[in-house]
C-alpha cells in the first residue's frame, strides 16, 4: 500500500471561534450518524411550543419522528412550524420524540408517517426486506469525524488508532469506516471495543475508551464552548468513499399509494425546505426558535446558535460554503459509492444474516419526487 497524502487533523479547542483545519478538512457524525450521542435525554415534550394557527384550519395531519434529541439538523422543521408555514400549506404536523426502536423502525410500523433517518441507515434496512425511502435529503457534506481527546499527544494520525479502544453503539458501519481509516493510515486495523454511555465525552475522559465518533456541527461545537478539546480526522482524507451522511426524511413506500398522502407529504417537504432555508438566510433566529420551540429539550443557546453558524458558513446542507438555498437533493454516486464501499465490507445482511449478492442500491432508496 502506498503511503497516503497525510492531512493535517482537525483541532477542536474550547473558546476558539472556529475549528482549524489543514487542507480543505472542515466539512458528521449517528454519528454517525449517527447525530452520534447527542445527549442522554428523550423527552416528550420534543414536539411542543409556541406555533401560529394560521387564518385556515389545517386539511390534513402528518407525524414525523425524530432520530434524537432536537438539534440543528432539525431545525427547519420547527422554524416551519413557528413562522407558519405548515399553516399556510394547509398541513398539520405533529413532532415525535424518537422511540427507542428508532425513526425507520416506528415509520415502517406506521407509528409515525415520515421519519428523520439517513440513506446508510436505510441500506441496512433495505438489506432486511424494510418498505422504505428517502423522500428529502439534508446532508450535501459529511459532518462526521473520528476523534480523541486533543490531550492524547500519542494519536497523530488514524494508524494511531490501531489496537485501542473504539467507543460506539455497536455500528458495523462505524467498525468499517474505522478500520479503514487505520489501514489507509498504514496500520492493521485491528482495535477493540467499548459501548458509550449516555455521554461520549465523558467516557473519552474517563479513560474507558480513546476514540469515537462525532459531529462536528454539534459535539464539535460544544467541544469548542465547553471542552474537552478534540483531535478528529474525516473520513474522506484517510481512504473511504462517498458521503455518508446523506440525512433527511424517510416514509413507507407503500404508504405513498395513496393520493392523498403524496399530496400532504409534498406540501410538508415543500414548507420544510422553505424553513430550512430561511435557516440558513437567519441561522441566529433560527437557532433562537429552536431553542424556544423545544423548551423541554433544555438546548443551550450558544450551542445552537453557534451550530447554525457552523452549517450556514461550511455549507454542510448546501455543498456550496455560504450557501443559501437548500435543494434537498441527494448526490446518487456519493450515495452509491459509499454504499459498495460498505458492501465490500460486508456490513449489509439479509433477513437471515446471510451475504446479500449484491449492495443496496441508492437510486431504489431514493426519489426527488417531492422536493422538485
Amino acid at each position: 500500500m502506498n503511503k497516503p497524502d497525510v492531512p493535517r487533523p482537525i483541532i477542536l479547542r474550547r473558546g476558539r471561534g472556529q475549528i482549524r483545519t489543514g487542507r480543505r478538512i472542515c466539512r458528521k457524525l449517528t454519528a454517525v450518524a449517527c447525530m452520534l450521542a447527542l445527549g442522554a435525554g428523550l423527552t416528550a415534550c420534543a414536539g411542543a411550543g409556541p406555533h401560529p394557527s394560521g387564518d385556515r384550519a389545517a386539511a390534513h395531519e402528518i407525524s414525523f419522528m425524530l432520530d434524537w434529541t432536537p438539534n440543528t439538523n432539525h431545525v427547519g422543521i420547527y422554524v416551519a412550524r413557528h413562522l407558519g408555514y405548515f399553516d399556510q400549506a394547509g398541513i398539520s404536523v405533529k413532532i415525535l420524540p424518537t422511540a427507542q426502536a428508532g425513526a425507520e423502525v416506528s415509520v415502517q410500523n406506521g407509528v409515525a408517517e415520515v421519519g428523520f433517518s439517513k440513506l446508510s441507515n436505510l441500506a441496512t434496512f433495505d438489506s432486511q426486506g424494510a418498505d422504505l425511502v428517502q423522500v428529502f435529503n439534508l446532508g450535501q457534506r459529511s459532518v462526521a469525524r473520528w476523534c480523541s481527546l486533543a490531550s492524547r499527544t500519542d494519536i497523530k494520525t488514524p494508524k494511531d488508532f490501531d489496537g485501542k479502544t473504539f467507543v460506539t453503539f455497536g455500528s458495523a458501519e462505524q467498525t468499517a469506516v474505522v478500520r479503514q481509516m487505520i489501514r489507509y493510515a498504514g496500520g492493521r486495523g485491528e482495535f477493540s471495543k467499548a459501548t458509550s454511555g449516555t455521554n461520549t465525552f465523558a467516557t473519552l475522559t474517563s479513560g474507558r475508551g480513546d476514540f469515537a465518533g462525532f459531529y462536528v456541527n454539534w459535539e464539535g461545537v460544544e467541544s469548542e464552548l465547553k471542552g474537552p478539546a478534540l483531535h478528529c480526522f474525516t473520513q474522506s482524507d484517510w481512504g473511504v468513499p462517498g458521503n455518508p451522511d446523506q440525512l433527511g426524511f424517510v416514509v413507507r413506500r407503500s404508504w405513498l399509494d395513496d393520493d392523498s398522502h403524496r399530496q400532504t407529504l409534498r406540501a410538508f417537504v415543500q414548507a420544510c425546505l422553505k424553513g430550512y432555508n430561511q435557516a440558513l438566510r437567519q441561522p441566529d433566529q433560527a437557532a433562537r426558535i429552536l431553542v424556544e420551540e423545544t423548551k423541554g429539550s433544555a438546548i443551550d443557546p450558544e450551542l445552537a446558535r453557534r451550530s447554525m453558524e457552523s452549517i450556514a458558513r461550511e455549507g454542510y446542507w448546501t455543498r456550496d460554503k455560504g450557501g443559501t438555498k437548500v435543494t434537498g437533493l441527494l448526490d446518487l454516486k456519493d450515495a452509491q459509492d459509499y454504499l459498495d464501499f460498505q458492501y465490500k465490507a460486508g456490513t449489509y445482511k439479509d433477513a437471515k444474516k446471510g451475504e446479500r449478492d449484491k449492495a443496496p442500491q441508492a437510486g431504489r432508496m431514493w426519489t426527488d419526487r417531492y422536493v422538485r
